[in-house]
């Protein structure tokens, strides 16, 4: 039983994993401001309470004598973030700030009704021109037509957060370098920590490396050169073959393990404990993507190259299919009412195409036809739909493989309409592999030791 305080301490390793992963395998990895949507219960508690707090500040700035305790507070934190996006080489204006913003200075003033808060903000916006990022010249430069104190103030809240993010995705990019050199060894260390913690944290990975392990050898096993020889323990043993079999080797059966993932039935069993996310994203854009590819080879075939060939038609038809796949959680597990209701659009996009080209329309029996082909695509055993993924997956697999893509002189026929899409899922697919590969190799080798190691205690426990 883990306590409180373990389990903020597994939470907080994982949340450094994640990120340090996360940092890693995006290069468009950017923090983002943290944002509601305008009608959640959320917002509207943020909205009241900073209109609430504004409304006071503006109140107190406006009274006689003015009160200047919330301005007092808001300059502070507004010196702290000034120095935040300073570098370590910025001495010199650090200095000039600490001194300008000088808060035993400011409340003297402030007591003796001297506070000069345009003089302040003043000296604030020409330091953020200084040090923010191209990008927010112009909002900076918007800042000073305001006038009113409490409004100016506020504004310049608003775009000091925008700035601090700025300083923080400029750190993340300048780290990442530093980061590939040394993530692996981190994040393996991490783990190890996790695991120590936890440890049966594996056992769906090592039911999953089982399995594949098991497919290699079947599928690499042969029967024996002479099986008519009597008199042997090897012809009557039914253990002896497995004990001939050759060890699969940790690459083959990671590769089988890999391209497994890419079939993996959501809700049938758990992930593998060391899947990672972009892995069952790859996988949604493969399912996707075979959908696309067979919709479009089935069309083709009904309408013809002539039809096809049209300038914009192949464009136009995947972007309808793909905008009616978007919202479904599985499209391995695309429905029939989902084809249904590709099959009509694509047949206005078919018909609209033979009216502009002159060419008559489609009787009533082919329009049923086509309808019917792409709504037959939706069973899994469906021929085109097979033989699409069958070519996906295969060439995806030379992403893993030791040669690369370039292996494979040609692109696979049939595929040539995806060709953009899967050249980047697979690039994806092979990056987010390789670091998979890298960051885990020790603990699938201990596995699949402790695997082989079992084999024999069977074969030999049979043979004797």
């Amino acid at each position: 039983v883990l306590s409180m305080n373990e389990l903020q301490e597994i939470t907080d390793d994982i949340s450094k994993l994640t990120i340090v992963h996360e940092i890693l395998l995006n290069s468009d990895f950017k923090l983002q401001v943290a944002s509601f949507s305008p009608d959640s219960l959320e917002n509207r508690v943020k909205e009241t309470l900073h209109e609430a707090f504004w409304d006071n500040l503006e109140e107190q700035l406006s009274a006689s004598p003015p009160d200047y305790t919330w301005a007092i507070q808001l300059l502070q934190e507004i010196k702290e973030a000034l120095l935040s996006l300073l570098l370590p080489r910025h001495n010199q204006l650090r200095s000039q700030i600490e001194e300008a913003l000088d808060m035993q200075l400011i409340r003297q003033e402030a007591e003796h009704g001297a506070l000069d808060i345009h003089g302040l903000t003043t000296y604030v916006l020409g330091t953020m021109a200084r040090l923010c990022a191209p990008i927010r010249d112009e909002e900076v430069q918007g800042l000073q037509s305001l006038t009113d104190p409490t409004q100016l103030l506020r504004e310049i809240f608003r775009v000091l957060g925008l700035m601090k993010m700025d300083m923080l995705n400029f750190t993340i990019q300048t780290l990442r370098t530093h980061l590939q050199d040394h993530t692996v060894q981190y994040e393996q260390k991490k783990f190890q920590q996790l695991l120590d913690k936890l440890p049966s944290n594996l056992d769906r990975t090592r039911e999953w490396l089982c399995k594949a392990a098991a497919e290699v050898s079947a599928s690499s096993s042969q029967p024996p050169p002479h099986p008519a020889v009597s008199g042997s323990a090897a012809a009557h043993s039914p253990g002896a073959a497995s004990s001939s079999a050759t060890v699969p080797s940790l690459g083959s059966v990671l590769n089988r393990g890999y391209m497994n993932l890419l079939c993996w039935e959501p809700g049938q069993k758990e992930y593998p404990e060391v899947g990672d996310a972009r892995l069952q994203e790859v996988q949604a854009q493969v399912n996707q993507l075979t959908i696309i590819a067979a919709v479009l080879l089935v069309t083709n075939g009904m309408c013809g190259s002539t039809l096809c060939g049209s300038p914009g038609i192949v464009a136009r038809l995947k972007r309808v299919t793909k905008v009616l796949l978007e919202g479904l959680s599985c499209t391995r597990c695309v429905t029939l009412k989902a084809l249904e209701d590709i099959g009509d659009q694509v047949l206005q996009e078919v018909s609209r195409t033979l009216s502009q080209l002159g060419y008559p329309a489609f009787t009533t029996d082919k329009c049923a036809s086509l309808k019917g082909q792409i709504k037959s695509i939706a069973d899994k055993g469906n021929a085109v739909r097979h033989v699409i993924e069958q070519r996906i997956h295969s060439f995806l697999s030379l992403f893993i493989s030791p040669d690369g893509p370039n292996s494979q002189k040609d692109f696979p026929k049939g595929l040539d309409t995806i060709q953009e899409e899967l050249l980047e899922v697979g690039r994806r697919f092979g990056s987010v592999i390789q670091h998979n590969r890298q960051l885990f190799a020790p603990y699938y080798s201990g596995i699949l030791k402790k695997v082989s190691i079992f084999r024999h205690m069977a074969a030999f426990l049979c043979i004797n």
